[in-house]
């Protein structure tokens, strides 16, 4: 009877034991399904061991991942296929873990589930858990495999697509080593639960950032943690280079539910995102209005942003103040979260339709967190979606504002990307540093956001380039290139071509240059250079070609008088504007301008006319600024007749070689009237002659 007692009890023991087992699978599956990840791990890790109990909180994170969706009745995966509680219990086991970004503990799980084979995409999953574990030679083969078999979903297999080719560029992509990543300062910007989401204030003096910690806006106690509640802090620069602690900004901006992710315009209006731990999928874009740090209740933005039952959240704000960026997965767009932009008024009110950025920006995954930054009118932002190392990588793409396009996106790769999510990625103007967020650092609870810094790698310009001689093309040595800094931050200075006509120069970020290349004999050449905008490593190529001044008299085209007047003529004047241009880039030159008649009317008057008309340009460029030590007027009249050119302006020749001189006789056995009166026209003429070089306007 004794023997018979202890097998009943134990037998109702048993049978007890699996009652329990059944009344977790219950509720971990009922919370599974709620999406409520952390509760549902509790029971489902009873089952697999009872002396095994999770204890956490839910934290707040603004990424959210859909749940997959099974039918748990029976543990059944479909209609013809069946599992063992234990595969499925790792299966959902693993599952949650992903969900709430625990890949170092979702990775065991998964694969103990892909062992059994009864789920396919658990291979997916257990490829992803490696890419962020950082084996990403290892998720490669996973994700092969998982595409070969052709069994998961189209949705899954085009992002084990996507994911596979971001595993190949992790594991073969070069590191920027120059580039250096840094814990951003654990007494301002790392504390509690989660920091996020830096963005400039007005100036690179400002910052605003979300985090969720001690001292936070709450308004029960009892019911609420403020570690676990996200408010919006600033912070700015005091003693030239730290940080100041930070400041919450306090009710009524931040309320007791999620508050994060801001951005203010130029009239003291911020943008954020706000929602609540029972309505994760219902984040919504607000705004707040204020005088200094005194804010009044804020409002949800309307349907222009915020579409019901749909996601906007990550606004920023353009530099000047008219442009929203924001991420919605509204519809209309490319598929997951897009980058939109809408146009705004000084008060933040949308002016017109939101627009999607399009395809070379969004993709069919998530694209979110944008940040435009004006000086190189680039456009940053997070994507799963294209070629990603894991999780969201933070990519850049170019804004033509000409085509009003943006370039295809460019991955910024590692040590700023790594195989967990990236994003919110900020800048300063010569993007020399700048701040992103990050969850790469291992947490007791697998996933929590940090604010880092990056400094990147110094950034080299130069300019290069060949002098030339502008008519046979042969190299020029030893000309001398000037660089002058049209806004005057610093002295010209000059350098010289070496015996190959080549030179090269270091410049600076920021600057406009003058640039002229001289030579003794030759008539200048200029180019323009600017830095402006340029913030990463670039080379310039700057070519001369200077043109031989030689003996000529050189045409100065255009020039008129009034009939029989030295009186010249308003269209004349744009031409001897054009000589001031010249002579002012040759400011070396001693030049004399030459007027002449053609053969017709008496000798002396042709050439008294023409020495006034020499004279009249003369004081026209010495009034415009020329200083009249380079210049000298000389009237020839008719007694330098010019010679014959071709439409190339270059001289014919006779059968001897010699130039045709448009001579008297030569015109008068010219049959065609038309034509004489063109040589008469071309013998009436203004040149200018180069008389000497060496002029220093500075020794005057």
């Amino acid at each position: 009877m004794k023997q018979l007692a202890i097998i009943i009890l134990l037998f109702c023991s048993i049978h007890t034991y699996g009652q329990s087992k059944t009344s977790w699978l219950k509720e971990a599956d009922k919370y599974y399904n709620s999406a409520d990840f952390f509760s549902a791990l509790k029971y489902y890790k009873k089952i697999l061991n009872d002396s095994v109990i999770l204890s956490a909180q839910v934290l707040p994170y603004e990424t959210v991942v859909s749940t997959q969706k099974l039918n748990k009745k029976n543990v059944k995966i479909d209609s013809n296929t069946t599992i063992s509680m234990n595969e499925y219990i790792h299966h959902q086991i693993g599952m949650c873990y992903h969900f709430t970004y625990d890949y170092s503990h979702a990775e065991p799980h998964l694969k103990t589930a892909i062992d059994s084979g009864s789920i396919e995409s658990d291979k997916y999953y257990y490829g992803v858990s490696l890419m962020k574990n950082n084996k990403h030679d290892e998720a490669i083969k996973i994700f092969e495999s998982f595409i070969k078999s052709n069994k998961g979903s189209a949705q899954l297999l085009k992002m084990a697509k996507s994911d596979l080719t971001g595993a190949y560029y992790k594991a073969y992509s070069k590191l920027k080593t120059e580039i250096t990543v840094s814990l951003a300062d654990t007494n301002v910007f790392n504390k509690g639960t989660s920091s996020f989401g830096t963005m400039w204030w007005g100036s690179e003096k400002k910052m605003i950032f979300s985090s969720a910690r001690k001292g936070g806006v709450i308004i029960d106690p009892q019911e609420q943690n403020s570690e676990f509640l996200l408010d919006l802090y600033w912070t700015e620069i005091i003693d030239s280079s730290e940080w100041g602690l930070p400041h919450n900004f306090g009710r009524p901006l931040n309320s007791a539910k999620h508050d994060a992710s801001g951005s203010f315009n130029n009239n003291n209006v911020i943008f954020y995102t706000r929602w609540s731990d029972e309505g994760k999928n219902e984040k919504n874009i607000y705004l707040a209005r204020g005088i200094d740090l005194k804010f009044f209740e804020s409002y949800k933005l309307d349907s222009i942003v915020n579409v019901p039952g749909y996601k906007s959240i990550n606004p920023h704000v353009s530099m000047d103040g008219t442009t929203l960026f924001f991420s919605s997965n509204r519809p209309g767009g490319e598929g997951g979260m897009d980058i939109w932009k809408v146009r705004i008024d000084k008060f933040g009110n949308p002016l017109n339709k939101a627009r999607n950025l399009g395809p070379m920006v969004n993709s069919k995954f998530d694209e979110v967190t944008p940040f435009f930054h004006e000086t190189t009118s680039t456009l940053f932002f997070s994507s799963n979606g294209h070629k990603s190392i894991g999780g969201l990588d933070i990519f850049k793409c170019s804004y033509d504002r000409d085509t009003k396009s943006y370039s295809g996106p460019i991955n910024l790769g590692e040590p700023i990307n790594s195989p967990r999510d990236d994003s919110y990625m900020i800048w300063d103007n010569y993007l020399k540093k700048g701040f992103f967020s990050s969850d790469r650092a291992k947490c007791a609870n697998g996933h929590c956001f940090d604010i880092y810094e990056v400094k990147n790698e110094p950034i080299r310009i130069m300019i290069e380039g060949l002098s030339f001689d502008a008519v046979s093309n042969d190299v020029l040595s030893n000309v001398k290139i000037t660089f002058k800094d049209v806004e005057f931050n610093f002295e010209p200075f000059s350098i010289y071509t070496d015996e190959s006509g080549f030179y090269e120069l270091e410049l600076s970020q920021d600057v406009e240059i003058f640039m002229k290349g001289t030579k003794l004999g030759y008539f200048a050449d200029a180019a323009s250079i600017s830095t402006k905008g340029v913030t990463e490593t670039t080379t310039f190529t700057q070519d001369f070609f200077l043109r031989n001044i030689g003996g000529d008299e050189i045409e100065i085209k255009g020039i008129e008088y009034d009939y029989d007047s030295h009186k010249l003529r308003k269209s004349s004047l744009v031409e001897l504007d054009l000589l001031i241009d010249f002579l002012e880039l040759n400011d070396n030159l001693i030049v004399q301008i030459n007027s002449h008649t053609d053969y017709r009317g008496n000798d002396d008057y042709n050439m008294d006319l023409s020495n006034r008309r020499a004279k009249s340009c003369v004081d026209y460029l010495v009034n415009k600024g020329i200083p009249k030590e380079r210049l000298q007027a000389k009237g020839f009249g008719e007694s330098t007749p010019t010679h014959l050119r071709d439409s190339k302006e270059y001289p014919i020749l006779d059968s001897k070689g010699n130039r045709i001189i448009l001579a008297p006789e030569y015109i008068d056995n010219t049959d065609d009237n038309s034509k004489k009166e063109e040589y008469h026209q071309r013998n009436r003429r203004t040149a200018f002659k180069v008389i000497g070089e060496g002029f220093n306007i500075e020794s005057k």
